[in-house]
């Protein structure tokens, strides 16, 4: 039999040029990934971050429902069943987590474990599984850790946390980045269900009366009710779909308090299957919604509340953040990933950084006044405007569009998102608004839209002068004489000059009024 010639592997024929190695040059490694699992009432979750950073990465996430306090109201026994399905999570989880080379593993326990009678079994049998002692964190340490997960997702956050599991709800104040005693209530979705005989109407009466004795729902009036929580995120993802809202990015996700009442006495009322949306929430979840809803249903009538805000962050996050040293937690959130990125997929990452001292000079003197929160969305636009430059130029505006509006950023909320994606959109495909979604357009205020639009133009003016590479920028001053806005090109860079530069130049000046120019020194 003639033998046939084996095709040469590609993977191998491109080795030289790609030089493949263990370590991904699309990482930033650090000291190595960290791993927290975190066994809850309903779930036991394993997240495996990139590495310990003030906007951590997640490289693998996995939750398996075990019910762990389904039945433990009535019984005070973890169920067999449940602890069997929770450890054979475990013994995969330990694996998965040498599998990655994680360097730091946390394993946290809340309600179910350190409520019931055989829990300190449960938490031996998970200790001789993963190897490292397990932290069964008490009500307020749970309410605290959801509290610092806020600080860590939310850019100075002013309002009451809620992290509701399956056993319990911890409630804990937020003010000017200073955490108040956190309590615990009776009040988890598993729970809750339990002690209301499958009946939602009567799990509304139950949180109305626990909560009708709690004093820092008093507190809450007028200011942020942050959910944390999977039966809550649910609810919210649910609320999206049913209103079509445009950008389906849970992390800060806002509805009004009037909006949230309205529609969580709905989910308490009806047959969730006549719902046109349900199936966005998946079946495990589905049956605890109605639940989740009586309990925020009271929030905030008791609360009164301006509005309801999403968190994706709750007690790993918090945990993490809380080994994290002073500096690293001192930074902004949302500038550290935007640093990343440039970092991972910009041409020049000091490029990036420079334009954010440049902008703001060519803000100032074209007269568009900002807000520290609006000057501190423009550097993190700065910092993502080159991060679409492999995909073909037909699409790097879209393309960065979605990525931007989409990324797992944190300390931002919707319409910032939109104004990140904007400003990045006008600097690849023009100021040409008939090109944008509507729909995202309707994120952003009118004000931060007449922003993004104009440094968007900002933006094409520089990379015609810089072609992205770094030092030259600092050296082009753009100064105002009169209504005219003046590039000052040195005389080394004459040459730069060009119809195309000077077209967007005038295209800068006009939306803000002021006629253009380009002189050399």
């Amino acid at each position: 039999m003639q033998k046939i010639p084996r095709k040469p592997s590609l993977v191998a024929s491109t080795s030289e040029t790609l030089k493949i190695a263990d370590d991904a040059p699309g990482r930033l490694n650090g000291t190595g990934p960290v791993a927290v699992i975190d066994i809850g009432s309903n779930s036991v979750r394993l997240v495996i971050y990139e590495r310990p950073a003030r906007s951590p990465t997640v490289l693998f996430n996995e939750k398996v429902l075990a019910g762990l306090g389904r039945g433990v109201a009535a019984t005070n026994r973890l169920g067999e069943e449940n602890v069997e399905r929770a450890l054979a999570a475990l013994r995969r989880f330990r694996r998965l987590s040498d599998q990655a080379g994680v360097k730091r593993l946390s394993v946290l326990a809340t309600a179910a474990a350190r409520e019931a009678e055989n829990g300190a079994a449960f938490i031996g049998a998970v200790e001789e599984i993963t190897g490292v002692d397990v932290q069964v964190l008490t009500g307020p340490e749970e309410a605290r850790n959801s509290a610092l997960g806020i600080i860590s997702g939310i850019w100075r956050p002013n309002g009451l946390v809620g992290d509701l599991g399956g056993g319990s709800l911890e409630l804990v104040d937020i003010r000017a980045g200073t955490i108040g005693e956190g309590k615990t209530y009776p009040l988890g979705g598993l729970r809750l269900q339990e002690m209301a005989d499958n009946s939602p109407r009567k799990a509304q009466a139950i949180a109305e009366e626990i909560l009708g004795e709690c004093d820092l729902l008093t507190g809450c009036e007028g200011r942020a009710f942050y959910a944390v929580g999977g039966t809550w995120r649910s609810l919210a993802r649910l609320h999206m779909h049913e209103t079509g809202y445009p950008l389906h990015v849970m992390h800060h996700y806002s509805i009004a308090a009037g909006e949230a009442l309205d529609f969580c006495r709905m989910l308490v009322r009806a047959d969730l299957d006549t719902i046109d949306s349900i199936d966005v929430v998946s079946r495990n979840r589905r049956a605890l919604l109605p639940y989740g809803a009586a309990v925020l249903e009271q929030v905030i009538r008791q609360g009164r509340p301006n509005a309801v805000v999403l968190s994706a962050l709750g007690v790993r996050e918090g945990h993490l953040y809380g080994l994290l040293d002073e500096p690293l937690r001192r930074q902004d959130p949302l500038l550290a990933a935007c640093e990343e990125l440039a970092l991972l997929r910009s041409r020049s990452p000091r490029h990036a950084a420079e334009l954010v001292p440049w902008t703001e000079e060519v803000f100032a003197i074209a007269g568009m006044e900002e807000t520290a929160e609006e000057r501190r969305l423009r550097a993190a636009a700065c910092l993502l405007a080159d991060i679409g430059w492999r995909a073909h130029p037909d699409y790097r505006g879209e393309q960065s569009l979605n990525i931007i509006s989409h990324a797992a950023f944190i300390g931002i909320d919707h319409a910032g998102r939109a104004f990140l994606s904007l400003a990045n959109f006008y600097r690849h495909v023009g100021l040409v608004d008939e090109e944008v979604s509507p729909r995202v357009r309707e994120l952003a205020s009118t004000r931060l839209k007449e922003r993004a639009r104009f440094l968007g133009a900002v933006f094409r003016v520089a990379y015609l002068v810089s072609a992205s590479m770094p030092g030259v920028i600092p050296r082009v001053p753009v100064r105002r004489d009169g209504d005219t806005l003046l590039l000052v090109l040195p005389k080394d860079l004459a040459e730069i000059d060009g119809e195309r530069l000077r077209k967007r130049l005038i295209q800068m000046g006009k939306i803000v009024g002021l006629s253009a120019d380009i002189v050399v020194e």
